[in-house]
Formats: C-alpha cells, sequence, structure tokens
C-alpha cells in the first residue's frame, strides 16, 4: 500500500530519478535515494524519520516511486543504482541471482540484527542458496472475509460459505450471486484468480514449486484441478468480462467499497483490508475466519515486502543501519503506537500491523490492539491471528519474477477464454521451468 501506482510512480521516477546519493558530505552528510518506497502513512513515516535519525548525519531521500525492474537494471548497468531497494519478497530471488543485490551477511554481522524476531515464512522468501538478501518488512495473510448483511440477506450464515466444501460453495456462490436482469450488481463469491491461485494449490495438497526453487510444478493436476474449479465459479457468476470489469468499478477503498454497498458477499483477501474498512467503514458487519482446504486444515498464503541493497550501492553501511531500523521490532511498535492515537482521535477501532516482525507482533496485538468495545474487529483480528498458525510462503528461486509471470499469465489466458486450463499451466510449466534452468546456469 506504500508504493503508489504505476502510472504515478512513472511521473515521479521521472521528476526525480532512481540513481545513487549524493557522494559524501562534511562529516559524513551523504544523502541515500530508494527505490519503491512511499511515505503514504504514519507507518511509514514514524519508521522512516527514526531510521534517519539512526544515521545522522546521513539522511535518507524516499523517492515515492514503485519498484520498476527495468528502471532499476537500467540504473544498476550505468553503475548509478538506488542505495536501496523496496520490492515484492516473491521478486527478490530474480535480483539475488543476477548479482543486482547485496547479501546481507556482513550487514547482519556488522549491525548485530537479530534474524530471529523476523518470521521464518518471510526470510525463506528472500533467503536463495542460504544467502539472506533482504530484510522482511509487512507480513500480508490471505483470510476469508464474508460480508455479514450480504450472506443473510440469502438466508445463509457467514459458515455456510466454507472452501472446505467445493460442492457446497458452488451452490453458495449461485445463491449469493444477486443481477438486475443480465447485469451483476453482487459477486457472490470472488476466487481472487490470478494472485490466490498458489492458496487454491496448496489447498489441493499441491505447491507450485519446490522447496529449494529449482523446480516448477505448475502442470501438476491437482494445480490444474485448482484453476478449473476457480474458473468455474468465475463463470457462474457471468464470464470474466462482466466479473472483472464490476469488480473493477468497486471504491475498494473508500465509504462506498463494495461491503457497504452489497456488491461483494465473500472472498479470500489480504490482512491489510481489515484496516481499510476500520478506516471507512467502522461500522461494518463481517466476518474473518482461516481460509481451509478440504479437510478443514487452516491455509495462510503470506506474502510481503523487503529492502535490499544493490551490489554497486554507494553507500552500503549507512543503507545497512536503515534498513535495519525500518524493520526492528521497536520502531514497527513506535508506528503501530502513531496509528493507535490516529484512530483513537478519530473514533475508530485500530486493528493492528502485520509486520515480519514476530517481536513486534507480539506487543502490537498482545498490548496495542484493544478492541473490546467493536466485537466485530475483535474476531477478525483473531481469525487472522488464528490464520497465522498455518502460514506458508513460496520459496526464493533464482527466476522468481519469470515464474510468477509465467503463472498469472496462464490463469489470465484461461480466464479470457484463450486456453484450456491444461494447456496454459503445460505452457506455463515450460516457460517456468525453462526460465529456472537458465537462471541456474
Amino acid at each position: 500500500m506504500a508504493a503508489l501506482s504505476a502510472a504515478t510512480a512513472l511521473v515521479l521516477a521521472g521528476c526525480g530519478g532512481v540513481g545513487g546519493g549524493d557522494d559524501e558530505g562534511a562529516g559524513g552528510a551523504v544523502t541515500l535515494t530508494t527505490m519503491g518506497f512511499g511515505l503514504g502513512d504514519e507507518i511509514a513515516t514514524v519508521r522512516a524519520d527514526l531510521a534517519n535519525k539512526a544515521i545522522e548525519p546521513a539522511k535518507v531521500k524516499v523517492s515515492e516511486n514503485a519498484f520498476d525492474p527495468q528502471q532499476f537494471l537500467s540504473a544498476v548497468a550505468s553503475d548509478n543504482p538506488p542505495d536501496l531497494v523496496y520490492m515484492g519478497r516473491e521478486k527478490l530471488g530474480t535480483y539475488a541471482a543476477r548479482g543486482t543485490i547485496e547479501p546481507l551477511e556482513n550487514c547482519v554481522e556488522k549491525e548485530g540484527i537479530d534474524l530471529d524476531q523476523f518470521r521464518d515464512p518471510a526470510l525463506a522468501e528472500i533467503t536463495l542458496d542460504g544467502k539472506l538478501y533482504g530484510l522482511p518488512e509487512f507480513y500480508n495473510n490471505r483470510v476469508m472475509l464474508i460480508n455479514d448483511p450480504s450472506v443473510q440477506s440469502a438466508g445463509l450464515t457467514p459458515d455456510d460459505v466454507d472452501p472446505s466444501d467445493r460442492t457446497k460453495l458452488a451452490t453458495v456462490t449461485d445463491q449469493l450471486t444477486k443481477r438486475n436482469g443480465d447485469k451483476l450488481t453482487r459477486i457472490g463469491f470472488d476466487p481472487k484468480i490470478p494472485e490466490f491461485l498458489p492458496v487454491w494449490a496448496k489447498a489441493n495438497g499441491v505447491d507450485m514449486i519446490s522447496e529449494d526453487g529449482r523446480t516448477a510444478n505448475l502442470d501438476d493436476p491437482k494445480i490444474i484441478s485448482a484453476l478449473e474449479y476457480t474458473v468455474g465459479l468465475i463463470d457462474k457468476q457471468g464470464g470474466w468480462g462482466s466479473f472483472k470489469a464490476f469488480r473493477d468499478s468497486f471504491d475498494l477503498f473508500g465509504d462506498k467499497n463494495p461491503f457497504a454497498t452489497d456488491q461483494l458477499a465473500a472472498f479470500p483477501m489480504e490482512d491489510w483490508y481489515l484496516n481499510v474498512l476500520a478506516d471507512v467503514s467502522p461500522d461494518a458487519k463481517f466476518t474473518v475466519k482461516p481460509f481451509t482446504d478440504e479437510q478443514g486444515k487452516a491455509i495462510d498464503f503470506v506474502t510481503g515486502s523487503a529492502w535490499a541493497i544493490p551490489a554497486a550501492a554507494k553507500h552500503k553501511d549507512q543503507a545497512c543501519k536503515w534498513i535495519k531500523t525500518m524493520t526492528d521490532s521497536q520502531t514497527w511498535i513506535a508506528a503501530a503506537e502513531a496509528r493507535v492515537e490516529k484512530r483513537k482521535s478519530e473514533g475508530k477501532p485500530f486493528t493492528g500491523v502485520y509486520t515480519g516482525n514476530e517481536v513486534a507482533d507480539e506487543k502490537i496485538f498482545g498490548e496495542l490492539v484493544q478492541l473490546g468495545d467493536t466485537p466485530v474487529y475483535d474476531n477478525a483480528v483473531k481469525g487472522v491471528l488464528e490464520a497465522q498458525e498455518s502460514a506458508f510462503s513460496l520459496p526464493a528461486s533464482p527466476a522468481s519474477s519469470e515464474f510468477e509471470t509465467a503463472w498469472k499469465d496462464a490463469v489470465n489466458r484461461v480466464l479470457s477464454g484463450q486456453q484450456s486450463p491444461a494447456d496454459a499451466m503445460k505452457q506455463a510449466q515450460e516457460e517456468a521451468q525453462s526460465a529456472l534452468d537458465n537462471a541456474a546456469k
């Protein structure tokens, strides 16, 4: 959420550039630059202020742009990379394998960074061939969000929206879907593909890539079955064209969001949407519970962002200290406390900040989150914390970006009617494995 839209990022990047910081000034007063990060709220600004204090008299100039792979590689090729990069952890393996970002062993040792404070699934995403290449930030959990009034209007309960019973879920999707003539007016259930295909694959008992990140498994029959099922749910609701057009019209971040306007009955979603609802729809009635496989076992697919240091960065010591501070437990707690005060002044619930730092989360959810007066949000947070106990992530691979592109493109080809699920995933398997093999040479 801190990153700006791609279109805005291009404008800002054109104005501000992404090159490395200033040369050493008097007393070490250098200015470092970033790529991929923005100061969008108090969670960002409080932490950035503390990180800047930690490296005084040096400072970091936040470039307020999205991570752009082409711009980053161009900056690396011209020997003028930014001092710090902020990207999705699922992409980091590609740049680690290319040697464009720095292994952090020296950084961790020099700054005495306690890696035990970080969550294991977050570290797994940014560790390639036994080497750590980043420090994790947010920890995005996937949970079920169910719009209680929408479900109740169909004579159902939140318990009826159950991904462990695929036949029932398909029937419930029909019951929850609303149309005005041929026009879709409420999505009954959004399976959130292509983005959430790893959730559905795991629910079918299969991993999309091997544990070592070297072997793709995209043409596994269980993945093809998951894709067939989820596309079938969308087809039940009118097909991808009308479904996507209606979904794209949602005011997702405003007070006319799809829960407030009865445009969406249920979907799996990242936990950060709780903070959105707490801000714009504090009186919303909804249920949060873990996504489950067909045996009823909870599944939580986690992703997030990470800070990394380019291999050719000019101010690595200051960059190391800065990212240490940005991801430290005490820094996260300070930012959460600022969010608490902001929510309190607005009369809105504070639903927490889910981070890759387990020590910070213990304090945030053990002491700062006080939701006794708002049982809907209290139960929602408990649902996310329950899901976290079953978290998994995709391992880092030397072709992380290419692997993700292969399976997402495959899903989109199926959704648009270009290929069958089996043909699309066969092509994705060939593309992904070729990229993985080439990256390993």
